[in-house]
């Protein structure tokens, strides 16, 4: 088993979807609701989560050939996503990616169900977290490297949903300085990710470089 995969992944999937800023989001759009109505939400947005990152693992390889996109071309892409969202946490802000736009924000709170948009799609499972799961697969490379990608993504997804469970209990422990501090700490380690991401795909790319 490849702990080095198994790490990397539970790690840049931590930072992306950063469950300590999405718990508060997910308090905030269902603060008016009764019980039963926010548990619903809990589950459509793990559900969404779930559904999502193991169709980009699985499948995802195989829609971008079915798109004609060369793996080093998506893996730069991918890692330049991740790039500006590291960027955002960086200097604080939501990015629009994961977040939604202004005008995106305003039909949150009319949703049907807002564990499955706007939570799962795509404060939780966005654009960053498609391309890190796809790029992570793409790389992991014999039995070893598969189980460890494997076991890092279904690891990460089980530890969402314990915390998400959880989400009144952390809410309370969790004050607005905390959360800043988490949020750049976490665009630090995303912007690593996303480097390395982009010098192995300029390395596929120009082969050259690597001489």
């Amino acid at each position: 088993m490849d702990w080095v995969t198994t790490t990397k992944l539970f790690a840049a999937l931590f930072a992306i979807m950063n469950p300590l800023s999405t718990i508060p989001v997910f308090l905030a759009l269902t603060a008016d609701q009764p019980p039963a109505e926010r548990r619903r939400a809990m589950v459509g947005m793990i559900v969404t989560i779930a559904v999502g990152s193991l169709v980009c693992a699985l499948a995802g390889q195989q829609l971008l050939a079915m798109f004609g996109i060369d793996v080093s071309h998506f893996r730069l892409a991918g890692g330049l996503i991740v790039l500006l969202i590291a960027l955002s946490m960086l200097h604080g802000e939501d990015s629009s990616a994961h977040h939604g736009t202004e005008a995106e924000r305003q039909t949150f709170e009319t949703a049907t169900n807002v564990g499955i948009y706007p939570l799962g799609i795509p404060i939780a499972f966005g654009p960053g977290t498609m391309a890190t799961i796809i790029v992570f697969a793409q790389t992991a490379t014999g039995p070893a490297g598969l189980i460890g990608y494997y076991a890092g993504l279904i690891g990460y997804l089980v530890f969402f949903a314990i915390l998400l469970a959880c989400a009144p209990l952390l809410a309370s422990r969790l004050s607005p300085t905390a959360l800043s501090i988490s949020k750049r700490v976490m665009g630090i380690i995303l912007a690593a990710i996303a480097a390395e991401m982009i010098v192995g795909a300029l390395g596929d790319l120009f082969p050259g470089w690597r001489a």
